[in-house]
This record gives C-alpha cells, structure tokens and sequence, in this order.
C-alpha cells in the first residue's frame, strides 16, 4: 500500500509521544469529516497531548509529524485587549 497523500497537511494530537528517531507514538488526525489514528514518527521526541502537522506519509497508516502551533491562535491572544 503506498502513502495515503489526503492526510498530508492534517493536524492532529498525539495520543501516544513519540521518541523521535527511537520509536513511533500515535496521532489522532482531524481528516474526512472525522478523526483517524495512525503510527507517528517525528525527528524529535514529542510528548502525549502535542498538537502535530502531518509532513509525510509511508503508507501502512505510517505518517511523520512535527510539532504544530497554529499562527491564527496569536491572533486571539490578543481579542480581549481594545485600544
């Protein structure tokens, strides 16, 4: 099975940390109207609970993840202060 190009861009949160190079943890990825886990590998360890954006697929429900803040989310830092 070849990599599945649709979760690509995803943004989920790990269920299970990852240890970077040494081992995989697990995402749970916001994709097709729903949420679906796969096997997450990241270049550096990443605890349970961080927000992710899917960079690449392997196929096999095999992605890899980087950590994620969405720039949209500094725009509300700042929604209660009025000049």
């Amino acid at each position: 099975m070849g990599p599945e190009q649709a979760v690509i861009g995803c943004v989920g949160e790990l269920v299970i940390g990852t240890r970077g190079e040494a081992g995989p943890g697990e995402v749970l990825v916001r994709i097709r109207g729903g949420t679906e886990t796969y096997i997450a590998w990241s270049d550096e360890p990443l605890p349970l609970g961080t927000t992710v954006l899917v960079i690449d697929s392997s196929g096999t429900r095999q992605v890899r993840v980087s950590a994620w803040r969405d720039p949209l989310d500094a725009l509300d830092d700042g929604a209660d202060h009025v000049s």
